[in-house]
C-alpha cells in the first residue's frame, strides 16, 4: 500500500492548545509518533517507557504519554510516542482505531468506519 500524509492537530493535555502537524499515515506502526520536542512545547511528558522494534529490526526505548490529537475533525485523548527531534510526525494505528478511521488506499485517505462491539 502507498503511503500519504494527512494534516492532524496535536493538543496539549487540556485540549487547550494545538498545534498543525503533517503526519506519515501508517498502518503499521502501533503508535502515534511525534518529535519530543514539539511534545514538550505542549507540555505533554511521558508517564512510562517502551521497546519500539524499528523497521530494520532495531529496538528503541522511548517515552510514552497522552495528549489529544484531532484528524479529519474528529478528537481523541491517546497515546504518544516521544520521538527524537527531527522524526517525521507518524499517524498510527492506534490513534486510528480510537478515533473509527480506515485507510482508503486508492484514494489515499482517511474514511469513517464503524465501531463494533461484540
Amino acid at each position: 500500500m502507498g503511503t500519504f500524509r494527512v494534516q492532524i492537530e496535536v493538543g496539549d493535555p487540556q485540549g487547550e492548545r494545538f498545534l498543525a502537524v503533517e503526519a506519515l499515515v501508517d498502518t503499521g506502526a502501533t503508535n502515534t509518533t511525534l518529535p519530543s520536542p514539539l511534545l514538550a512545547s505542549l507540555g505533554v511528558t511521558p508517564h512510562t517507557t517502551t521497546v519500539f522494534e524499528l523497521a530494520d529490526g532495531r529496538e528503541l526505548e522511548l517515552g510514552v504519554g497522552r495528549t489529544w490529537v484531532r484528524v479529519n475533525g474528529l478528537q481523541e485523548f491517546t497515546q504518544v510516542v516521544f520521538a527524537s527531534e527531527g522524526t517525521e510526525p507518524i499517524l498510527g494505528a492506534v490513534t486510528l482505531e480510537e478515533m473509527g478511521l480506515a485507510v482508503d488506499p486508492v484514494k489515499r485517505r482517511l474514511q469513517p468506519v464503524r465501531k463494533y462491539l461484540m
